[in-house]
């Protein structure tokens, strides 16, 4: 019998001390920052104000009074709250609009909407694939991506970022081991940290081969490409052949929420099995009507003149950016693409490399009054901490200009230091 006396519990305080102290220590420290006015390309954080060129808000419409008079008459209706679940009694005429016009938008059978689209991923791919089947997944996957295939418990196997070979090989490999077994293959059309966009044409022909599904997460497309502004499959012209959308509300749409659009048999499955849907509280009514707004207004004419001013507004950064002094300071582009990926939408990466050094860079800008934090791991991979310059159609050319001219005088500086 062992009678040496129990060491006394770490104390709990002094065990997140140690962890918040080792975070610092690496620069992967974070806080949040009090904004004190309404979303856009002029903001006040802390007291003080800033261009900001951070904001998903691609289109403008976080503020736009089309959007708030859309929520500010469904609250006067219906109130605030949704008061319980979807499947008690929380889900509204609203929320049935917004799916029917999400579905017509899309080009699909069918809807539905979640609270974020987070739960609109940790809902679907565990209700669709589980242990007997697997999960193949693009390396820079959104996070939600990859948490949600984890919960399926279906085995994961991860490609190198839009490499087409190595998905080739993972696919004959699953579809080579499965029984019954479903493949799912899951990517983003446009890459939340790098811009890029994924090889959708040549992902379906493969998934195709294998009889493999495809889930494609549009968050940061829907409202930028195509001809009414549904999103890079749209674009692209497959998106009849691609079994799941995803998308979110928060970003070109300016509202909140995410969703799925796909056939009405896959909408009904996710109603009686995607978990995220069925215990949750209904997303309140006014974000619902909100969002109806916003789907209306991007496929509308004045959609296409706002998402036209958006990508006047990227090529002018693109030419300015491109005649900064090339070398290895700022290195602009993706990841793995580089300059070949560099403005493929309204995301624009310039990586530092280095989390503290890329710290030093956005509290350098934040003293000359632009607005765009550090990027750093988990969010990107380690060694590619970076600033993530977003576009927005609210930017003025103006504006544009003061920052290539700020980023210009402090990558002279980072050389002169050098």
């Amino acid at each position: 019998m062992n009678t040496e006396p129990t060491p006394p519990p770490r104390c709990f305080q002094t065990g997140l001390r140690e962890r918040l102290a080792s975070l610092k220590a690496d620069g992967l420290h974070r806080e949040l920052r009090r904004l004190e006015t309404a979303q856009g390309s002029r903001i006040k954080v802390d007291g003080r104000a800033y261009l900001n060129f951070s904001s998903n808000d691609y289109l403008g419409l976080a503020n736009d009074p089309l959007l708030t008079a859309a929520a500010s008459q469904a609250m006067k209706e219906y109130g605030f709250g949704a008061g319980a679940s979807r499947l008690i009694c929380g889900s509204s005429g609203w929320h049935e609009r917004l799916e029917q016009r999400l579905a017509f938008f899309k080009g699909t059978e069918s809807a539905l909407t979640f609270s974020t689209g987070y739960a609109a991923a940790i809902g679907t791919i565990p209700a669709l694939v589980g242990a007997a089947d697997c999960v193949i997944l693009d390396k820079l996957a959104h996070a939600c991506l990859v948490d949600a295939a984890r919960l399926s418990r279906a085995q994961l196997r991860v490609y190198p970022h839009n490499d087409l070979d190595k998905l080739n090989r993972l696919l004959a490999w699953a579809a080579g081991r499965r029984a019954a077994g479903k493949i799912l293959v899951v990517t983003e059309s446009v890459f939340s940290m790098d811009g890029d966009q994924a090889p959708l044409k040549e992902i379906v022909e493969l998934k195709d081969r294998y009889g493999a599904w495809l889930m494609v997460d549009e968050a940061h497309a829907t409202g930028l490409f195509g001809n009414r502004r549904q999103g890079l499959c749209s674009h692209l012209g497959i998106a009849d052949r691609v079994e799941i959308q995803m998308g979110t509300l928060s970003k070109a749409l300016g509202a909140s929420g995410g969703f799925i659009c796909g056939s009405r048999l896959l909408t009904e499955l996710l109603i009686n099995q995607a978990r995220s849907f069925i215990f949750s509280t209904a997303p309140p009514l006014p974000a619902a009507a909100a969002a109806a707004a916003a789907v209306d207004f991007v496929a509308s004419a004045e959609g296409a003149e706002r998402c036209h001013r958006l990508w006047e507004r990227i090529g002018q950064f693109l030419q300015g950016i491109r005649s900064l002094p090339a070398g290895e300071r700022i290195r602009c582009g993706g990841s793995v693409g580089g300059m070949a990926a560099f403005g493929e939408s309204a995301i624009i990466p310039l990586i530092l490399g280095e989390e503290q050094r890329a710290l030093h860079m956005a509290g350098e800008l934040r003293q000359h009054g632009f607005f765009i934090p550090a990027i750093r791991y988990p969010a990107v991979p380690r060694g590619q901490a970076r600033l993530r310059v977003t576009l927005s159609a609210s930017h003025t050319a103006e504006e544009v200009d003061r920052l290539l001219k700020c980023l210009g005088e402090l990558d002279s500086s980072l050389a002169a230091n050098s």
